[in-house]
């Protein structure tokens, strides 16, 4: 997390001409409340994989966009139709078909579960927060502030809970280097993107598509190749992709503020 802050703060800190002037105080509230909220969810799904199946971690995890929808929909009154439950839904079982999770093995849900599903309610926190502070920052700027408060927040737990930052093999910092610079930097710029301009509702839905994604790649880097229960399942999340986005065609958010228009 820290890596890619610091890769993103030239684009976070060139602003055009239009709007140089101090950053909104809420956009800059949001985003670090943002960025605590990610690193708490981080820090709580990493801990859950080695507690319980990475599928079943990725499962739970996955249920954010529940989260993020009843939000929505109870407290911020949006009109949330038939076509994107049944959308979402979709989504969800063709994501657990993907990640190969299997619930029937567990007789109740194990603390890596739980600390999961935990990890969810954050990650669904995130996207709220990104989707208000867009309005006030560009995407660039949002998610630089959310990472330096992700990367100290990170940086806390770690040395609270006495784990090692060195002494690890070469190749292990360049795989945190290629995290930095494709899942965090670049992913993370194109969440914050995307929130600008699409309510979470309709975001974090489409992102459920990670583990499709991911499916695909194994087949070329990893030489694995696609069961029939993760075709039928990665169709699923497709198709659900397309009715959450279907239903939400007439939907507008407000439009965000100058900061956030000049920036995309």
């Amino acid at each position: 997390m820290a890596l890619a802050t610091l890769v993103l703060t030239p684009l976070a800190l060139r602003r055009p001409p239009a709007t140089r002037r101090v950053w909104p105080r809420t956009g800059v509230l949001l985003a670090l409340l943002g960025g605590l909220s990610l690193a708490v969810d981080l820090a709580l799904w990493n801990t859950a994989v080695g507690l319980t199946s990475a599928a079943n971690a990725t499962l739970f995890a996955n249920t954010a966009p529940l989260w993020v929808a009843l939000v929505a929909w109870a407290a911020l009154g949006e009109r949330l139709r038939p076509l994107f439950w049944g959308g979402l839904a979709l989504t969800l079982l063709g994501a657990a078909a993907v990640a190969g999770a299997d619930l029937s093995s567990h007789t109740g849900l194990g603390l890596g579960d739980l600390l999961a599903i935990l990890a969810s309610f954050f990650y669904a926190g995130y996207y709220l927060l990104t989707q208000f502070g867009r309005r006030y920052l560009r995407s660039a700027a949002y998610v630089w502030v959310a990472g330096l408060a992700s990367s100290a927040s990170l940086l806390a737990i770690s040395l609270l809970l006495g784990l090692p930052l060195t002494g690890y093999p070469p190749a292990t910092y360049l795989w945190f280097v290629a995290l930095a610079l494709i899942t965090q930097a670049f992913g993370y710029l194109a969440v914050g993107y995307a929130l600008g301009h699409l309510p979470a509702s309709v975001v974090s839905p489409t992102m459920v598509g990670q583990p499709v994604v991911t499916a695909l790649l194994a087949i070329p880097l990893l030489a694995e190749p696609l069961s029939l229960t993760q075709i039928v399942g990665g169709t699923a999340v497709l198709i659900g992709i397309l009715m959450v986005h279907r239903s939400r065609l007439s939907h507008r958010i407000p439009q965000p503020g100058i900061a956030a228009q000049s920036a995309d």
